[in-house]
């Protein structure tokens, strides 16, 4: 089916680039196959067009339905608008609005519903059995994964001998098509699937032994944010590929800037997954030929912060310490001279008692070793400091936040419980939220982010004085935004309470 399909109307054969400076950076020679440069910036126009042109004539003439968050509607649009067929995308609220724009410039209807992909794809199958559409899944058909398949056909074609072969993992058919090609043609290159950890379906289906449903998933990476993998993709997967790995999102941003620094081309977070995974991987080896598949560069342009801040984290150049200091004159000169001449990227400190200050500094570092000097350095002059770089509270809202602490009170200082959650971005979110929690606790902390994603990140301080202390933890249950408490997060025990 690979062999035979049809992507190519629509389809380039997608050019592969040797990554300069990554190579001389990780030891190992790195190529980068380039789905960005495919004319949707993503390689969902190749399945998407098999599928829908090896249709019967009377499924075509029915109009083709399709459920999307951005790239795999935009891949259904283009084939319709080829073929000359009515095309209706169903698409999230929270879709991004330029993958929204690409789609309505390739002449498709656009139905908003829902908050995610998951929403999107029950709302589509609904209008489907009302006007019998033909619906195209985005990735758990045999047409739809052959079509990916012509990329791994393409890798071959190189002619370069890969040792290993990095592709990113949303509900599993570019794996699928890719490994099922390269097994049965290469047998000695390893195929290795990368996920983004908020958003492992198919870590979760190998280890359970079967299709497991992700009752949450992180939108940031929104081209792999897939709640199950496909039943047709599994059982590929698990017949081709050697290992699948995960990778977090700063290791995710961190491989969108080696994209850039290598290709001048900003890929979008899914797209970078598996360069991410690849440099992970990279540790274990040296010389080998390694390619990641860069799948896409539409990115939102509204996370383009987000990735520069935290991509500096996830390279582990960027570190942030938290150190107490004596509340008196030129205490933060005598730090600034125990940094030294290691570049400072922030400095953050706000007074909160007489006695004690906390300083929040980000430093920027060449390596671990420079790290582990400063603080061998800190010790010596009798600093006490904390790391801070991998506390999701200081990273999400510590650095961003202005204020101070919640002690002005007997009630704050006591009662506050501590909690972070994520936010959907759309109209009247925040609205709806503080409807459902209502009047019966006081809020006494609040800071929202959005990091251009469709969700941000919430961190509420609530005083909570009931003497049953599950009982907010049951309300807020009820509010509709997943919490985690963090009242003995480090992060808040120093700067906020």
């Amino acid at each position: 089916m690979i062999n035979e399909a049809s992507v190519y109307d629509v389809s380039i054969n997608s050019p592969t680039t040797y990554a300069a400076n990554l190579s001389m950076k990780e030891g190992n020679e790195i190529y980068l196959k380039r789905e960005d440069l495919q004319p949707i910036f993503s390689f969902k126009n190749r399945g998407a067009f098999n599928k829908i042109f090896n249709l019967s004539d009377e499924k075509k003439s029915r109009g083709i339905i399709a459920a999307s968050a951005g790239n795999h509607a935009q891949g259904v649009a283009l084939a319709c608008k080829k073929l000359k067929i009515k095309c209706v995308i169903v698409m999230p609220v929270t879709a991004p609005e330029n993958k929204l724009n690409a789609v309505k410039r390739l002449g498709a209807k656009i139905i908003l519903h829902g908050e995610n992909l998951g929403d999107a794809l029950s709302h589509a199958d609904k209008i489907n059995k009302k006007h019998k559409y033909t619906f195209v899944h985005p990735f758990d058909d045999p047409f739809t994964i052959a079509g990916q398949g012509t990329v791994g056909r393409e890798i071959l074609e190189d002619e370069i001998d890969y040792d290993a072969v990095f592709v990113p993992v949303g509900g599993g058919g570019l794996l699928a098509g890719i490994s099922a090609w390269i097994r049965q043609n290469k047998k000695k290159i390893k195929i290795i699937g990368v996920e983004v950890n908020d958003s492992a379906c198919l870590t979760e289906a190998l280890i359970q032994n079967k299709r497991v449903y992700l009752k949450k998933v992180g939108l940031f990476a929104d081209g792999v944010a897939v709640s199950q993998v496909g039943k047709n993709n599994l059982d590929v997967i698990k017949e081709c590929v050697d290992e699948v790995m995960t990778v977090n999102i700063d290791e995710v941003c961190a491989a969108v800037k080696d994209i850039f620094e290598d290709t001048r081309v900003l890929s979008e977070p899914s797209g970078a997954v598996a360069l991410a995974g690849l440099k992970s991987y990279s540790r274990r080896m040296k010389n080998k030929n390694l390619l990641a598949v860069s799948s896409g560069a539409n990115v939102n342009f509204q996370k383009l912060g987000f990735i520069v801040e935290r991509s500096e984290i996830g390279e582990n150049r960027e570190k942030i310490l938290s150190i107490k200091i004596p509340e008196e004159p030129g205490s933060f000169l005598k730090l600034a001279k125990a940094i030294g001449k290691l570049p400072v990227t922030e400095f953050n400190y706000r007074k909160s008692d007489n006695n004690d200050a906390y300083i929040l500094v980000g430093i920027r570092t060449q390596s671990e070793d420079s790290f582990e000097k400063l603080k061998t350095k800190l010790k010596k002059l009798k600093y006490k400091f904390s790391d801070y770089t991998s506390n999701e509270i200081s990273n999400d809202h510590l650095r961003h936040m202005v204020g101070g602490r919640g002690g002005q009170s007997d009630i704050s200082e006591k009662n506050e419980r501590i909690f972070n959650g994520e936010f959907p971005e759309k109209p009247g979110a925040l609205l709806e939220f503080l409807e459902n929690f209502g009047n019966k606790w006081n809020i006494s902390l609040f800071h929202y982010r959005n990091i251009g994603s469709a969700y941000g990140n919430i961190l509420i301080g609530i005083e909570d004085t009931h003497k049953n202390k599950s009982a907010l933890l049951k309300h807020l249950d009820k509010c509709g935004t997943a919490f985690k408490e963090e009242s003995n997060n480090k992060a808040y025990l120093d700067f906020l309470k």
